[in-house]
């Protein structure tokens, strides 16, 4: 069911108009974008990173590969209505595949290059795909690994150029080549390419499966048009001017929303392979915009609080003094002589150094996939550095709400952008509807009907409320609620977000459901660890360490210093700290690092045990 006055609060807080009126959002296809995309004429729509520096890609270059690919991958059978597997790190060649398939008709499915290859083969049978790009060799021992699972998988494209290929393996510009020599004129290719209707499926988008199989999101050009559209009307304020790094995994569908985005309004994208070269990226390009999960901003807020001595008591000082310019800047108070001298010091001595680490043109970073720890969203606000923070899921294509330069709230995710309304349901899990809204799940009729109702609300699994402005503030997911056995219910996304906050935790799993107290499940950051061991005269490798009482109770201390907000009942009583990460292999996070929460804890099933069949409150560990 859905309140009268949670409705009412969502449109008022909303955009009216559009929220009114979803019709007024232009309808319209990824071609119609990438057509309008290429008349930037830009010599520099794209950035490829090699041994000798940043080579430009220009509009022209890239609009004369698609065509030529288009043509290849018709001269090799691709047809309209095919689908096509994409496995590759971020780089242009990503980009290119995925606009020549879409002017063909194909429909991209993309797959994390960190997946395995009976994860990846599991996606290539269950989608049909009949072709499929990979990156390099690595990624086509891979391919060639899952295609046992996929009989109808027939050829494989890779991006590196191969020595050695088999019949039905091709180099990329081999198949550039072919399809030079067959392109039809520009008008035929054009007109063909236009063919694309709104309602035409453009991408089958697999979510990353916290809880069983993967399913294929059916996102239409429509859904990710109006949601380009949309978030340049509010949140996206650029201009070919601006420079994009691109390195969220492009089969994650923020990155490739908001890339689509960028690339319509004109701004330079430089793609970034590795998560590890994000650093020195960031230095070396310069960019005014960035996408990522949490995950690099807690890391980034982590290493500025790993400072120690006196270079910590300063960060500590500077991080208090952002609180306070955040939280004077958000309720539009104007801060007072001695705030502002402050901040000017603080800026003098810790911010300007945090943003020229950043490259030092920064406008605005964008965060999404899962909630931000407002603590960590303050400092950066506070130390002028934007993160503007959004909501959505693979199935809303993805935004369904964001922050704004104009109208932000530190700890929600903003405002429904245009043409979206959410409701929260009585039971707290926020619905939403919306052009965005996909058209299904692949092959899953039952799981579509569960997911959509009649009149197009989709149930999104997130439980959330909206404030009285209309800010979406999001709790947990529905399905991780802990309820002890006491009968008290806890939300631990919360909790283990601000005890990530910490400088000796990396990750955090709280576990509670049926039993007396909550524990918690703690990924140390190893090297502030170890850091603080050796100053404190505790000896050992990382696996002694975990295990050592006085780390364990410094550790569970730190955090416990941060929950003064929660009750006592949601506080951990213990903690496990463990000696390794978790990981995709072993099936303990998803492609887009979010935890598995039911796999962790049967992992870790015996530890878990051990701690709570010991009595008292002192933290244990069995490693």
């Amino acid at each position: 069911m859905v309140t009268q006055e949670q409705t009412a609060a969502a449109s008022a807080g909303g955009r009216p108009d559009y929220a009114a009126n979803p019709a007024e959002l232009p309808h319209g296809t990824l071609v119609e974008l990438f057509f309008a995309a290429v008349a930037h004429d830009k010599r520099d729509a794209q950035l490829r990173s090699t041994a000798a520096g940043w080579q430009p890609i220009a509009h022209r270059e890239l609009y004369d590969d698609v065509r030529r690919l288009t043509a290849g991958l018709r001269a090799i059978g691709v047809v309209r209505g095919d689908r096509c597997a994409l496995l590759a790190e971020n780089r242009p060649e990503w980009a290119l595949a995925d606009y020549a398939a879409l002017c063909l008709g194909a429909q991209t499915v993309p797959l994390y290059p960190s997946l395995t290859a009976a994860q990846a083969g599991y996606i290539l049978k269950h989608s049909g795909a009949r072709l499929a790009f990979a990156s390099s060799r690595a990624q086509l021992a891979k391919l060639q690994e899952a295609r046992a699972l996929a009989p109808e998988l027939r050829t494989i494209v890779v991006f590196d150029e191969l020595e050695d290929a088999a019949p039905d393996t091709l180099a990329l510009p081999h198949v550039l080549e072919l399809g030079g020599r067959q392109h039809a004129p520009e008008a035929e290719f054009r007109e063909e390419a236009l063919r694309a209707r709104p309602e035409d499926v453009a991408t089958i988008i697999y979510t990353s499966g916290t809880t069983g199989d993967p399913k294929g999101v059916m996102l239409t050009h429509d859904n990710l048009h109006s949601n380009v559209r949309a978030a340049l009307m509010e949140a996206l304020e650029v201009s070919a001017s601006d420079t994009a790094l691109s390195f969220l995994p492009l089969s994650h569908v923020l990155q490739r929303m908001v890339d689509y985005a960028l690339f319509y309004a004109g701004v330079s994208i430089a793609y970034v392979p590795a998560i590890e070269q994000v650093q020195a990226a960031l230095v070396q390009v310069q960019p005014t915009i960035a996408v990522s999960v949490p995950r690099l901003y807690e890391k980034m807020y982590a290493k500025i609080l790993s400072a120690t001595g006196f270079k910590r008591s300063l960060v500590v000082w500077a991080r208090q003094v952002a609180f306070r310019w955040s939280e004077a800047k958000e309720a539009g108070t104007a801060p007072g002589v001695l705030l502002a001298t402050q901040h000017r010091v603080a800026d003098r001595l810790v911010f300007r150094k945090v943003r020229a680490a950043m490259g030092g043109r920064i406008r605005f970073f964008v965060s999404g996939g899962a909630p931000l720890s407002p603590p960590v969203a303050r400092f950066f606000h506070g130390a002028e550095v934007v993160i503007l923070e959004g909501y959505g899921l693979t199935e809303t294509s993805p935004v369904t709400n964001v922050n704004t330069p104009r109208d932000f709230r530190v700890g929600t995710v903003g405002k429904p952008v245009p043409g979206t309304e959410i409701r929260i349901a009585a039971d707290g899990e926020i619905l939403v509807r919306g052009p965005q809204v996909m058209k299904g799940y692949f092959r899953n009729d039952e799981a579509t009907r569960e997911a959509i109702t009649a009149d197009g609300w989709f149930h999104t699994g997130d439980i959330g409320a909206l404030d009285p402005d209309g800010f979406l503030r999001i709790t947990d997911r529905k399905k991780d609620l802990l309820v002890t056995a006491g009968g008290k219910n806890i939300a631990p996304q919360p909790i283990q977000n601000v005890a990530k906050t910490s400088r000796f935790v990396s990750e955090a799993l709280l576990i509670g459901d049926r039993r007396p107290y909550p524990i918690m499940i703690v990924v140390p950051n190893f090297e502030n660890l170890r850091t603080w061991a050796r100053l404190h005269d505790v000896p050992g490798d990382i696996e002694t360490l975990v295990r050592d009482a006085r780390v364990q109770a410094r550790v569970l201390e730190d955090i416990e210093s941060r929950l003064g907000e929660f009750a006592r009942f949601e506080k951990p009583k213990k903690i496990l700290l463990l000696p390794r990460e978790l990981t995709l292999e072993r099936g303990e996070i998803t492609p887009s690092l979010k935890l598995k929460r039911r796999v962790v804890e049967e992992h870790f099933a015996a530890e878990l045990e051990a701690l709570y069949a010991e009595p008292g409150p002192e933290p244990r560990n069995g490693g």
